[in-house]
């Protein structure tokens, strides 16, 4: 995270009002804690984390609510716990006349963070394979230069 990438986002939480700016640290503070190695940035205008680039989790400020943006992975695993929010696929809206569900914001990060590290493991394993068989490529074509020279002869 460089010094920009920190200036963006404060100066994003710095156009609201007060009481809306404590909101926006506090999920702010509540995902660097407990996605530490999340990159941090201003994506679709709205402070955004990504984990292993993927995105991670995304909120955002508007007149009557917080948006927060978890992917459609991460609202269906709380979707019982949600419910009682207005939502979108893979959005809810935590009203500003009502207290912010922390608790239930830190679970979901700390969710798509494990969410995140598994896809990323399964995916370094497809690509070790994958450079495995790109390796065995020169041997082939090597047996199969010497297969034919052998019938040739």
């Amino acid at each position: 995270m460089n010094r920009k990438e920190i200036d963006e986002i404060e100066t994003y939480i710095q156009q609201f009002p007060d009481n809306v700016q404590e909101i926006l640290r506090n999920i702010r503070k509540l995902i660097k804690e407990n996605a530490p190695d999340a990159e941090e940035m201003i994506a679709y205008r709205m402070p955004a984390y990504k984990a292993n680039h993927k995105p991670l989790v995304y909120f955002a400020a508007f007149k009557n609510h917080i948006g927060f943006y978890a992917t459609p992975s991460g609202h269906s695993e709380f979707k019982d716990e949600l419910s009682k929010y207005k939502q979108g696929k893979g959005s809810v809206q935590f009203s500003l006349d009502q207290p912010i569900p922390y608790k239930l914001i830190e679970r979901i990060v700390k969710f798509r963070v494990t969410e995140n590290n598994e896809k990323s493991k399964k995916s370094t394993k497809i690509h070790e394979m994958i450079f495995s068989l790109i390796s065995l490529i020169p041997w082939i074509v090597f047996s199969v230069l010497i297969g034919r020279k052998l019938i040739q002869m």
